[in-house]
């Protein structure tokens, strides 16, 4: 179908819906980017608040007026200007008020303007009242001496200007978002002082870089004490791009147990954050963490009290895991989209704002010292002619007297022009007297030195950029102030894992030969003495942190593993570790351990075979377990036993049959999982028939000494009588002194780190 326009039979015009929807939609994205969302760069507003700054303005509400009530200053935006909703009009103003949303407020409100906490909480326009700021005559000023074009209004009845005469980058010192069609703006605010700064070195040299005005203008500068943590380097992209994103942190300090938040970041609630926490408290996910309160009050706008259980609670690691999982640390948005000098939204790097700012500050300027000069030559121009009358006062007098049309032959007489005529015909008596002479005469030499000047000026570019120079640090002066947020290099929050929120206590697990477990506070237990089920007795225990794993190893080499404080109180009787993992019929838990992921234990099998592996791989989140520790047919799984140091302790195994074997440790290999190397020398066979099998095994350091009981006969082995046993991995070792070789325990005296576990069959 044709998108032509065409005429039905009662010429009514027809066109393709396509073509309308499209064009329709086209029109209102437009006007949504230009007339609604967007900035201009020559003031930094939104139309609406232009419209609300000059409405102000035209009602007399400078900064040392009455306050009127902001039903009214709505009304006549609504009614004049701006034919929109009255709550969103009354919002836009509500945040130029807002000394927590805008770096320089440009409105000074009177009333419930809203609070940090909750920005939306401002009373009805009905109930308070405004006026315009100090800061908006910046904006204003300059407004009725010709600087700017104006338009009509909505109906043509008035005049509005197009933008507003900022004799500031008012687009980078109270920044702006808006959500356009298609596109969006998100300009942070910036410190008066160095975007002036900056402006003058850019007016002192033109081929000025970035980088050069990255070294005054170096950050955002938000309405609030809160540091900004993004680095420096990024922050240059992002002045490069005009695209990128801004980390603000909190800023706190100790006292005693207490940590006082005393800046948030900009557009945080104190009450969500408050809120966060306790949320995280209640979820039990901050045990390190008692009490929490919010002393804000006036004399401290900002000043949250988190109170640790003690005071060896890292209250750096705790910052960081709050900065990570709450407001206290946000991330901003910054798009530097605006609609530059040429009419076109465009995102735009800082050197370019700065330099299209100063091309329509000069043009500002131009056109008041030219507005001004063109008002001294008219009044020039009068005075000429007051003079000529002056000088020929009886002249003038006897022409008006007597003829009906004084003011031709006037311009005739004296050679004035219709102007001079009028003003001389327009004189009173009373500016006759010879003194007005004399006040004319100083009028006209005080004119035209000022016109001298102007002329000056608008006729050398470098006197232009001068006097714009000049204004620019005299305005930064008189209304600039010291940066708010600082700038400080941090590194990136990262939140505590539920094992590092756990607190770290002495804790021991004790297994049942059931195999029940339990969990009890402290290393001093006596696990014998506990109370078990009718037929239980205890089996094993480990002593370890309460944010440690503990892994229970069962009869066939398989570890599971649990959280210890997820195993119920050694006042209970524990739980049945088969509702927690998956045991093979037939099979039970033997032994329990405890200790960092990085310590190495010895695994061995009564087969006389073993392996060195770490903790940490013997952890399983699977129910069914891991195979870690491979059994040959019919061996039974050692207690594992712990290592000090690898590099010197020995390895010392001992069969039923009395023979005792030690070796260095390091000759066995490292390994993940698995059956291991020969440990001593044990026929495979006997192993099978349980004829003979390894009875203990054991780490010994290097000068260590050993005691060997066999049942109610014992013996010291000194490092020199264990030189006996020496011998290459693997061997069948040497047989001990008769009476000692049905050997029950082991006891390695000296190394109180490796001492051995009782021994069970």
């Amino acid at each position: 179908m044709s998108d032509q326009i065409t005429i039905s039979q009662d010429g009514i015009e027809q066109l393709p819906l396509s073509r309308f929807t499209e064009d329709a939609y086209l029109n209102y994205s437009m006007y949504v980017i230009m007339d609604r969302a967007l900035p201009n760069i020559a003031d930094g507003l939104k139309p609406v608040q232009r419209r609300i700054i000059y409405a102000m303005s035209d009602l007399g509400l400078s900064a040392t007026a009455k306050y009127k009530k902001s039903a009214r200053t709505v009304g006549d935006v609504l009614g004049k200007f701006h034919p929109h909703g009255d709550s969103a009009c009354y919002e836009a103003m509500v945040l130029m008020a807002q000394p927590f949303s805008y770096r320089y407020p440009l409105v000074d409100g009177q009333g419930n303007w809203g609070a940090p906490d909750d920005p939306k909480s401002f009373a009805a326009m009905r109930y308070t009242e405004a006026r315009l700021s100090r800061f908006s005559e910046l904006l204003l000023s300059e407004l009725g001496q010709g600087t700017v074009d104006w338009v009509p209004n909505f109906d043509g009845t008035l005049s509005e200007p197009k933008v507003l005469p900022a004799r500031l980058p008012h687009i980078l010192l109270n920044g702006v978002s808006g959500i356009a069609v298609g596109m969006a703006t998100d300009i942070p605010p910036h410190n008066l002082r160095e975007v002036a700064k900056a402006c003058a070195h850019l007016l002192d040299n033109n081929k000025a870089t970035l980088a050069d005005l990255l070294e005054i203008v170096q950050a955002p500068d938000y309405p609030t004490e809160a540091e900004i943590i993004t680095p420096r380097t990024d922050i240059a992209k992002l002045y490069e791009t005009g695209r990128g994103s801004l980390k603000m942190r909190a800023v706190y300090h100790e006292d005693s147990s207490d940590i006082i938040i005393t800046s948030l970041p900009h557009q945080a609630s104190g009450a969500k954050i408050l809120e966060q926490i306790a949320g995280q408290m209640q979820a039990k996910k901050l045990p390190m963490v008692s009490d929490l309160r919010d002393e804000s009050d006036h004399e401290n706008p900002t000043r949250l009290v988190i109170t640790r259980r003690s005071n060896r609670v890292d209250s750096l690691q705790l910052m960081q895991h709050l900065f990570a999982t709450t407001d206290l640390e946000k991330s901003y948005r910054v798009n530097l989209n605006m609609i530059g000098l040429d009419g076109r939204p465009q995102v735009k790097d800082l050197r370019t704002i700065l330099s299209e700012w100063l091309e329509s500050r000069k043009n500002t300027v131009t056109r008041r010292l030219q507005y001004r000069l063109d008002k001294v030559l008219a009044r020039l121009h009068i005075l000429e002619g007051l003079l000529v009358a002056f000088l020929n006062i009886d002249e003038v007098i006897e022409i008006i007297r007597t003829f009906d049309k004084p003011k031709p032959e006037l311009m005739a007489r004296f050679g004035l022009t219709d102007k001079q005529a009028e003003a001389i015909l327009e004189l009173k008596l009373r500016h006759l007297a010879k003194l007005e002479e004399m006040k004319i005469r100083g009028e006209q030499e005080e004119l035209e030195q000022e016109r001298d000047k102007l002329q000056l000026v608008l006729g050398s570019e470098r006197r232009l950029k001068t006097l714009v120079k000049k204004e620019i640090l005299a305005d930064a002066e008189k209304y600039g102030d010291d940066r708010r947020s600082p700038l400080k290099e941090r590194a990136e929050a990262k939140a505590l894992s539920e094992k590092e929120l756990i607190p770290s206590e002495a804790v021991t697990v004790v297994l049942s030969e059931k195999g029940w477990a339990r969990c009890a506070k402290g290393h001093d237990v006596d696990v014998q003495g506990l109370n078990y089920k009718a037929g239980d007795n205890y089996k094993a225990s480990a002593s370890g942190r309460s944010n440690q794993p503990a892994v229970f190893m069962d009869s066939s080499g398989r570890t599971f593993a649990c959280d210890a404080h997820a195993l119920p109180s050694a006042r209970s009787q524990g739980e049945p570790l088969t509702g927690r993992f998956n045991l093979v019929g037939g099979e039970q838990f033997t032994h329990v351990l405890m200790s960092a992921e990085e310590q190495p234990f010895l695994l061995a099998s009564d087969a006389g075979y073993g392996f060195v592996g770490k903790f940490g791989d013997m952890i399983s989140k699977n129910k069914a377990g891991k195979a870690y520790l491979s059994l040959p047919a019919s061996a039974q799984v050692l207690p594992p036993r712990p290592v000090g140091d690898l590099a010197t302790d020995l390895c010392l195994a001992i069969s039923n049959e009395g023979r005792m074997l030690i070796f260095p440790l390091k000759d066995l290999p490292s390994l993940g999982k698995g059956k291991g190397n020969k440990i001593i020398n044990i026929p495979s066979a006997k192993v099978k028939s349980r004829e003979e099998f390894v009875k203990v095994i054991a780490v010994v350091p290097k000068a260590a000494s050993v005691r060997v009981h066999a049942g109610k006969r014992n013996m010291t082995l000194s490092p020199a009588d264990l030189e006996h046993y020496y011998g290459e991995r693997g061997r069948r070792g040497n047989k001990l002194p008769r009476g000692l070789q049905r050997v029950d325990e082991l006891e390695v005296l000296g190394e109180p780190a490796v001492t051995a576990e009782p021994i069970s069959d």
